[in-house]
């Protein structure tokens, strides 16, 4: 495959217009490699436009003048005019300097070869040309195709959008075709009815007789348009049950491997629980350990050295009892 088929396709399938950059990244060797091969062709077409009349009016070696040949390899004069040597430079940087002139030469390369094709696209005989926009290349209709594209697209009929219930009785009845509708239900472990006739609406189904049984029932089976929105050539493109089987396998590996990995720590959740509890039982003795500290501390302050007398102690029990218990009552 050519480099210039090669970059047609990458326009083509990107979503996004592509770059030079990501040309040069993608494909830098093989643009050197093109632009060897094309200086090689314009050399051959160069040795084959030359005549033999003007290789014969050429002269022979023999013919040449001879100059006499003079040292002066040990010439003063030379040793003075002789440039200094280069400084040294960083290899690491060097090796830098090189790849951007070899990225901006690919750049270059490429960017002629896209120039030819955004030639060749826009030759009338065709409905598509590629386009720079934003700083890369994307391909894109021409605006005289603009009726026709228009035309086709209100042609097109709208997305199809199927409820998890369809899903489950068309790949029932694409894997067991021809079943009956009795056979589905006893399969999906609930009532079908109304979701076939739902994808007989959408032309996924279509009956197929009825099977030979006491009552007869229907027949169904998929249709062309099945095929069609599904992209398959045939039923015989379904995936097999064994596919199936590995695909669940797998899903349930990874489900545990992803359980084993977000499983808490049992020494974490004990210690947890058990600062909570400390912090409960805290919370819940805090009003009582305070309302006892309280009392003690307002004995221990209201007691004098000496014996009070009677009065005094009666005066005095009567103006801290209260400040007691309202120390109890108060959380």
């Amino acid at each position: 495959m050519s480099l210039k088929a090669k970059l047609e396709a990458v326009i083509y399938a990107a979503e996004e217009p592509v770059t030079l950059a990501q040309f040069a990244m993608l494909f830098a060797h093989e643009a050197f490699a093109w632009k060897a091969e094309r200086e090689a062709q314009n050399l051959e077409l160069a040795l084959i436009a030359h005549s033999p009349e003007a290789d014969s009016d050429a002269p022979e070696a023999s013919e040449t003048p001879e100059y006499p040949v003079t040292q002066i390899a040990d010439s003063p004069e030379l040793e003075a005019v002789t440039p200094p040597e280069a400084p040294e430079t960083d290899p690491e940087l060097e090796a830098r300097r090189q790849a951007r002139i070899r990225e901006r030469e690919a750049r270059e390369i490429l960017r002629g070869i896209l120039t030819e094709l955004i030639a060749e696209y826009a030759d009338d005989s065709r409905g598509i040309e590629i386009r720079e926009i934003a700083g890369g290349y994307r391909m894109a209709t021409k605006p005289e195709m603009h009726d026709a594209v228009r035309a086709f697209i209100k042609s097109q009929k709208p997305p199809m959008k199927l409820s998890l219930p369809a899903l489950e009785t068309l790949a029932v009845i694409a894997y067991k075709q021809p079943v009956t509708a009795p056979e589905v239900g006893e399969i999906r472990g609930v009532d079908s009815g109304g979701v076939l006739g739902s994808l007989i609406s959408r032309k996924l189904i279509a009956t197929a007789g009825r099977k030979q049984v006491v009552g007869r029932p229907m027949l169904y089976k998929t249709t062309k348009e099945f095929l069609l929105r599904f992209g398959l050539k045939d039923l015989n493109e379904l995936p097999s049950m064994e596919e199936f089987e590995k695909m669940a396998a797998l899903e349930l590996n990874e489900e545990a491997l992803d359980e084993e990995s977000t499983e808490p720590i049992e020494p974490a959740e004990q210690s947890g629980d058990l600062f909570a509890a400390e912090t409960a039982t805290s919370s819940e003795e805090e009003p009582e350990t305070l309302a006892k500290a309280s009392n003690e501390h307002a004995l221990e302050t209201s007691t004098p050295t000496a014996e009070p007398s009677v009065e005094a102690a009666e005066a005095h029990a009567s103006v801290e009892r209260p400040h007691a218990e309202e120390i109890e009552v108060t959380p």
